[in-house]
């Protein structure tokens, strides 16, 4: 007996409405879990970090109304831990330093921070490679996928983002801990060591994963003077510090890359940093309470293959040490780590 056109049209009826439901059932437990925490309204978990890829996570944190202070970079900055930041500056510190962040990723997240804090009391930037580039080196993104949409304002149009795969997996991960299921693996205040445990550190094997890499050179254009050579991500990140009132603390500090990485005084690396050094101290004698510090130096941090995991990499009794460095230097004081390469301004 064959089947009638109605028996077909009801099929797929069911078929459809079948599909549909079980979509909006998915969408509607992604949407209230809210793993991403940027949702006007979900269940009201106690929310921290459950996404791995920063560049999800942080958006939330960078809201959050616990912190009134924060730390941005790439993973040489991400191991600075806000507990001691916090200790050190008074301060109550998120760390948003992101790996591999690209100088736009930086200041995307920067904005999200500000439009929630426009008053902060500490801002703290780790300068590296990717802040010294000139035109023609500028990347918008890194490797890693970044979700333009959830650094946005206006957060009731999220809700058209979230039904992928990537979220239902999140959605589901962030259940599991929220409920007890799965243990938290992610840090409250933006920090989770992503280095082995001290007590693992083979000073050989990080003898040989330092020789790995060579001297870093910024990427870009450049001739003529270098007075006249363009910095196009250190122009955007002045325009940063400048939009915050003149009471927030505001510290640059080139990061302590391990001597390898360190260009030769005289070599034409040397002298893309050397103009680089020179433009952040000019940008924070310019904008009220701003200092400037170089960890970038000749010294007993980076010229010691036994504080590093690798070339990049420091390792963390060195991150806490940097930490209470950065409070000292943000007081006008000398140290043996670091040299301030402008005193603090109080225009």
């Amino acid at each position: 007996m064959s089947e009638t056109p109605d028996s077909w049209r009801g099929f797929f009826a069911t078929l459809v409405g079948t599909a549909v439901g079980v979509s909006a059932v998915i969408w509607l437990f992604v949407v209230l879990v809210n793993p991403f925490g940027t949702l006007p309204l979900s269940f009201p978990f106690d929310r921290w970090q459950v996404d791995g890829n920063a560049r999800y996570a942080f958006p939330a944190f960078a809201r959050s109304g616990r912190f009134d202070s924060a730390n941005f970079g790439t993973s040489t900055s991400r191991l600075l831990r806000p507990e001691v930041l916090d200790a050190a500056f008074g301060a109550r510190f998120v760390n948003l330093a992101m790996n591999s962040a690209s100088a736009f990723e930086q200041t995307a997240l920067m904005d999200v921070f500000m439009r929630a804090h426009p008053a902060p009391k500490v801002v703290t930037v780790g300068i590296d490679v990717g802040w010294c580039v000139t035109a023609g080196g500028l990347v918008k993104f890194s490797l890693w996928r970044f979700p333009e949409w959830l650094y946005r304002e206006g957060r009731w149009r999220d809700y058209r983002y979230l039904f992928d795969l990537y979220s239902v997996e999140k959605a589901g991960q962030a259940f599991a801990e929220f409920t007890g299921l799965k243990p938290e693996v992610y840090g409250r205040d933006g920090y989770t060591s992503f280095v082995p445990e001290e007590s693992a550190y083979d000073a050989a094997r990080a003898l040989g994963h330092i020789h790995e890499m060579g001297v870093q050179v910024p990427p870009g254009e450049r001739t003529g003077d270098p007075a006249g050579w363009n910095f196009v991500a250190l122009a955007m990140l002045k325009e940063r510090l400048e939009a915050l009132p003149a009471e927030t603390r505001k510290i640059l500090y080139f990061v302590p890359y391990n001597h390898v990485l360190i260009a030769p005084p005289g070599s034409a690396a040397a002298e893309v940093w050397g103009e680089c050094r020179r433009r952040v101290a000019a940008m924070a004698e310019a904008i009220p309470n701003t200092v400037a510090v170089d960890f970038m130096i000749p010294g007993a941090i980076t010229d010691d293959d036994t504080k590093y995991w690798d070339a990049l990499h420091y390792r963390q009794p060195v991150a806490d040490r940097i930490a209470r460095d950065l409070a000292a230097a943000s007081r006008g004081e000398a140290g043996g780590d670091y040299r301030l390469l402008s005193a603090v301004s109080d225009q």
